[in-house]
């Protein structure tokens, strides 16, 4: 079955769904997101998308990073 990832899902719903999105997030820059209440607070509103800009991290790097590991992108 194909992981498929909505850049535009709450980061908290991907990680729920995908646990493993979490480390790929935190090497790409976003070392936030391990901290468990940031994940339940902020991650409730916050996507990929909203974080990239946030952060200044191309969103195309992000993709990439989960192409790389097996994800389908969708927005």
């Amino acid at each position: 079955m194909a992981k498929v990832l909505d850049i535009n899902k709450s980061v908290r719903d991907l990680i729920n769904e995908y646990p493993e999105a979490m480390e790929i997030m935190k090497e790409l820059g976003f070392e936030s997101i391990t901290n468990p209440k940031m994940l339940n607070t902020v991650g409730r509103f916050m996507t990929i998308k909203k974080g990239s800009v946030m952060k200044n991290i191309d969103l195309d790097k992000i993709k990439e990073a989960f192409q790389s590991k097996g994800f389908q992108i969708v927005e």
